[in-house]
């Protein structure tokens, strides 16, 4: 069930779509904030919302890589593969935060403090390899031990 605070955060954001439905993405992103990710039962919430049927919404969800359908950890580091990551140093940034952390892509820290997932671009290939933790994007991370200063900041 979506909360009374969620729903007036929907019809905030999604006041200047002409139909709900236009605006999924936007309601998805929305309703994570609160919750930290979409389980299935809050999609089919938010699919009712938007006058949607779950299935349409899934099909939306799990397209986008920023929509969590899963318990992420409270950071969540997306670790970029694209070509230009991947020639210039990503197998050994990869290898370095998964030692650091105890993690593989797709897993949570035991303390619940981080999640690393793969991303298929940053988008700041100029500046390769990169992360993105959270909404922060943090670049040119060779070598690979430039990361740890920048993992403390994150409690």
């Amino acid at each position: 069930m979506l909360s009374d605070q969620e729903r007036a955060e929907l019809e905030k954001g999604l006041a200047h779509y002409e139909k709900k439905k236009t605006g999924c993405i936007e309601a998805l992103r929305m309703v994570q904030k609160f919750r930290g990710w979409i389980s299935d039962e809050c999609l089919k919430d938010i699919a009712q919302y938007l006058d949607m049927t779950p299935d349409e919404l899934d099909n939306t969800a799990t397209f986008y890589s920023a929509i969590y359908r899963r318990p992420v950890g409270r950071h969540v580091i997306s670790i970029c593969d694209s070509v230009s990551c991947y020639t210039v140093g990503y197998r050994d940034l990869l290898k370095h935060i998964s030692g650091r952390l105890r993690i593989k892509p797709g897993e949570t820290t035991d303390d619940g403090r981080f999640t690393l997932l793969p991303a298929a671009c940053l988008g700041v290939c100029e500046n390769a390899p990169a992360i993105m933790i959270d909404e922060d994007v943090h670049t040119g991370l060779e070598p690979p031990e430039k990361v740890d200063p920048i993992l403390e900041r994150y409690k």
